[in-house]
């Protein structure tokens, strides 16, 4: 493969340096945004590998005095986003390096929001105008670098945290959390096992298909979002199924990016239960909407007709329309061994109504295609739990 084609450096919606080897370009992106002593923020799987001693000694390197903080779970808590922040604080740390999947991505955006914030994190909850309270002074820059292609959480504006005593997840908000730069590295998702890959693939296609399926006037992210699915069509079973693809490393990267891109036009009601099962469950998010994705779009059947048309046509799919599409997302979870029911990744049905409850008040609710009640979401739930399709 000729890697060279894949170097570019783009700056929508942030500033991102693309390309296999770019990590080597850590220290000097981190001086750029006047950072000395970063810390760099990853989840405890990946604190020991090879990857974070190299990013360390690229920044020694550099002549910046890194440090490390691991202490993050799955769900990011605001235990944990607490414990980072005093790990700054103590280490006079002026910037952060978010290293890992959408777990550190998020638990970094928000250490560096909250590093100098004297109100409490829940206080900038994605609602209404909370975000005019952040002392965005006191904020500090973060460099992201994604080492899975699911979330996005790097080319994104918010944080999702969980707030353990409520027992939800909150979307922790501020314009100013988008990171000021991203390096997308493929080489640093090589060694992905074939499942995470398959769920984190299966996210970024569930932020792609809920922007697209969104009914707000958005023609820009819409195309984002459509191309973005075609990303995946083509090249997540490639990434599966080969994990030294570095071709499908690279492109899924880049389909994860475009999906957190183009989901500012709205998520939906995959989303919309997926934060308050992870929440209860601890689960991993990407699963979680890999085994919803079939269910919602028969939920949202009835006012999805046009965009799916479309997409079909675009994706070559056989076949027409929504059936077609449904067929290839079933074809593509068999395919990668996506399991088909919420039982079989270890939840259960006893908690239902508790669950359509919250996915009703979630704030992806409200970009649904069809505004959706408590009932319909247990309706839902219980579907996915059961495995009762009904196409």
């Amino acid at each position: 493969m000729d890697t060279q084609r894949f170097h570019n450096n783009w700056n929508y919606p942030t500033a991102i340096r693309v390309g296999p080897g770019r990590i080597g370009e850590l220290a000097e992106t981190c001086a750029a945004l006047g950072m000395r002593a970063p810390l760099l923020v990853t989840d405890p799987g990946l604190a020991d590998l090879p990857m974070v001693a190299r990013a360390l000694a690229l920044c020694a390197q550099g002549g910046l005095q890194a440090g490390l903080f691991s202490s993050i779970k799955g769900n990011p808590n605001g235990k944990n986003v607490a414990d980072g922040v005093a790990a700054l604080r103590a280490g006079g740390h002026d910037g952060v390096i978010a290293m890992g999947g959408g777990s550190a991505l998020d638990a970094g955006k928000a250490i560096a929001l909250m590093a100098g914030q004297s109100r409490p994190i829940w206080d900038f909850e994605d609602v209404a105008d909370n975000f005019k309270r952040v002392n965005a002074s006191a904020m500090v820059p973060v460099v992201a670098l994604p080492t899975t292609a699911g979330t996005g959480s790097e080319v994104g504006r918010s944080a999702v945290i969980t707030d353990e005593a409520a027992q939800l997840k909150r979307i922790i908000f501020h314009p100013r959390m988008l990171p000021a730069a991203v390096i997308l590295d493929p080489q640093l998702t090589l060694d992905l096992p074939a499942g995470i890959t398959a769920a984190t693939g299966m996210d970024a296609l569930s932020h792609n298909l809920e922007a697209f399926c969104a009914p707000a006037f958005h023609p820009m992210a819409e195309g984002i979002a459509l191309e973005g699915i075609r990303l995946v069509k083509e090249y997540l079973p490639r990434a599966v199924a080969d994990g030294r693809d570095l071709e499908a490393r690279q492109q899924m990267l880049v389909a994860s990016s475009m999906g957190a891109t183009a989901f500012q036009r709205g998520l939906g009601a995959m989303h919309a239960l997926a934060h308050p099962i992870g929440a209860l469950y601890d689960k991993h998010h990407g699963t979680i909407n890999a085994v919803l994705m079939p269910y919602v779009l028969q939920a949202n059947r009835a006012a999805i007709g046009e965009p799916m048309a479309r997409l079909a046509r675009y994706l070559d799919l056989p076949g027409e329309g929504f059936a077609a599409v449904m067929q290839w997302v079933l074809e593509l979870r068999e395919m990668i061994g996506i399991p088909n029911t919420l039982e079989e990744i270890g939840i259960d049905s006893a908690r239902a109504d508790l669950l359509g409850e919250l996915a009703a008040a979630d704030p992806s609710a409200g970009s649904n295609p069809i505004a959706l009640n408590a009932a319909a979401y247990r309706e839902i739930f219980c579907r996915a739990f059961s495995g009762a399709l009904n196409l």
